[in-house]
């Protein structure tokens, strides 16, 4: 009997997992994905970061130079303005007969005047918008304008029937005045001044708050910028060791246009700061000091003429016109002759509300008018304690009137240059803008698209 040994069958071979290749072609378009979508963050936040930033300096640029800045200068010539009138009329009133043409010359400049001071009115209540507060005031300068107008007529028709030579008028006219300045000086000029103080605050407010924002913001776009540099160099790297590639042209061009609107952000909000540090300092500041000084001026030279009309109030005027003269440039001196004094021999010192512009900004002209201006008043001053009311008048109404003009010219002149730069700094800050918001969305769709652009193919190839 044949035994048949039946051989046990071979195992059969060992077939490699074939799924250990899968996870690695599968987790590489992941990454991708992943890389790419840390980029578009990135690029997202720079843009968010440059939009902001752009947001802040343009509503800085808005308040500043549109909004309550030119409210404020606005509000500063009304106080002008008011003043003024004040002014002409005293003038009026205590050149007496025989002085016809000055007389129709300071009536024609106080009607000048009250027309500007309405424009001006008129402008700081369309420029007030809803604030209803500033409204109100805006309504009762009105209301008690037209009161004053109502008590100068009065003041002028009685002075016109009096006839009386020059000096002060009569008692009659002298107290209807003291009724109409006392108006003016106690309720209206404060409330003009108020008006200029609340938009001031604002522009400071708004000033602190972007030059404190925009240098953040600044960084901001700086930082972001960085990142999303480092995502786009990530992803090409990646994408070039596992293709075995060099870089691909569309993500380079995207990094190029990041790095482009990086540096232009950045640029655009650190000129902003500029310009805004420029249009507030140099150029706000410096025009409200101004009209602010020429008004105070302005109301010395009234001081002089009511120190004449009202014999029971001198004392009152020329210790007023004292505290003006201080405020303008200040001088040691605890009475009027010393303060002339002490502006005739000069100083290089140089304090009070104009401090350095009269002197370094324009080359000594404005300070050399103003030593001018206060050498009349000594000698007009010196004309109505010899008693010599009559010489006193033409005094006041000639060479101190003259001198006094010749000073608020180089005020003005000195403004006007200010106000050149305020305009030009808010223009070019605007205008740099302008040109940031319209490049940013041709920024974000060509970054956008580019991206898209180098990535996509890649991730075809796993389909």
């Amino acid at each position: 009997m044949t035994v048949t040994q039946v051989r046990p069958a071979a195992p059969p071979a060992r077939q490699p997992p074939p799924a250990q290749a899968l996870p690695a072609r599968s987790g590489v378009p992941g990454r991708i994905r992943v890389l790419t979508g840390v980029a578009a963050a990135a690029l997202a936040l720079l843009f968010a970061a440059v939009a902001a930033g752009a947001a802040v300096a343009g509503d800085g640029m808005r308040v500043i130079g549109r909004d309550a800045g030119p409210q404020v200068v606005a509000t500063a010539g009304l106080y002008f303005g008011l003043s003024d009138m004040d002014s002409q009329l005293a003038d009026v009133l205590v050149m007496g007969q025989g002085n016809d043409s000055r007389r129709q010359a300071a009536l024609t400049r106080y009607e000048q005047q009250r027309a500007m001071a309405n424009r001006a009115l008129l402008k700081a209540f369309e420029l007030a918008g809803s604030d209803q507060a500033e409204r109100r005031t805006i309504e009762s300068v009105l209301d008690g304008l037209g009161r004053y107008e109502q008590l100068a007529a009065r003041a002028l028709l009685l002075d016109a029937q009096s006839g009386h030579p020059a000096g002060p008028p009569p008692t009659e006219v002298v107290r209807v005045y003291r009724e109409a300045t006392d108006l003016m000086r106690l309720v209206l000029l404060p409330q003009a001044y108020n008006l200029t103080l609340e938009s001031g605050t604002i522009v400071r407010r708004t000033y602190d708050d972007k030059t404190v924002m925009l240098p953040a913001l600044r960084w901001a776009v700086v930082v972001a910028g960085l990142l999303a540099l480092v995502c786009l160099l990530r992803l090409q790297v990646y994408l070039t060791r596992h293709f075995r590639r060099v870089f691909g042209p569309a993500l380079v061009a995207a990094t190029v246009l990041t790095l482009v609107t990086l540096v232009v952000g950045g640029n655009v909000l650190g000129r902003d700061l500029g310009h805004l540090e420029t249009a507030k300092s140099d150029g706000f500041d410096a025009i409200v000091t101004l009209a602010k000084a020429r008004a105070i001026g302005n109301s010395m030279q009234g001081d002089q003429s009511r120190f004449l009309l009202d014999k029971q109030r001198a004392d009152t005027y020329e210790h007023t016109y004292l505290d003006k003269s201080q405020k303008v440039l200040y001088r040691e001196a605890g009475n009027l002759d010393t303060y002339h004094t002490q502006v005739a021999r000069g100083s290089d010192d140089y304090l009070g509300m104009l401090g350095l512009r009269l002197s370094v900004a324009t080359g000594r002209p404005a300070l050399d008018a103003y030593t001018r201006f206060q050498a009349a008043d000594a000698t007009f001053r010196d004309l109505v304690a010899a008693g010599d009311t009559g010489e006193a008048v033409t005094a006041r109404l000639g060479p101190v009137r003259e001198a006094f003009d010749a000073y608020d010219k180089e005020l003005t002149a000195l403004a006007d240059r200010h106000q050149a730069v305020f305009e030009r700094a808010v223009g070019q800050g605007e205008a740099a803008l302008d040109e940031l918001w319209r490049l940013l969305p041709y920024a974000m769709g060509g970054i956008g698209l580019l991206l898209v652009a180098g990535v996509w193919p890649r991730l075809r190839e796993y389909r």
